[in-house]
């Protein structure tokens, strides 16, 4: 799987609905679901996957939720309308595409916060 991969992966579920600030079980959860998968950088990810978008998707969806968590934000803050949230959602994946392509071996949680942040504009 290309690193191209992850980008078209990503999109169906980034953004795609709001993320507000839960309570401390739900958090303590997104936590435990996120750690485990905090090693893969953009190339282990791909090769990881293996053409298994469903997967890259996945990891991308819980990296970018602790993103968000961690950030407070909520989407519906930044985009209302669906049209509001596909480009918010078109941003995250050139943003995403952009740091995998400049650095294959940059840690995958890393690239999705940088995401998270140049897309929201923080």
């Amino acid at each position: 799987m290309r690193l191209s991969k992850l980008r078209m992966s990503a999109y169906a579920v980034i953004f795609a609905g709001p993320s507000v600030a839960m309570a401390d079980d739900a958090a303590d959860q997104m936590v435990q679901d996120a750690l485990p998968l905090m090693h893969y950088t953009c190339a282990s990810i791909a090769e990881e996957a293996d053409g298994d978008e469903e997967f890259v998707v996945a990891v991308v969806q819980k990296m970018t939720a602790l993103s968000l968590y961690n950030r407070q934000v909520n989407i519906e803050d930044h985009a209302t309308t669906d049209e509001e949230k596909a480009q918010l959602r078109e941003a995250f994946i050139a943003a995403l595409s952009d740091g995998c392509a400049a650095d294959k071996n940059a840690l995958l949680g890393g690239v999705v916060d940088n995401a998270v942040k140049t897309t929201l504009g923080f």
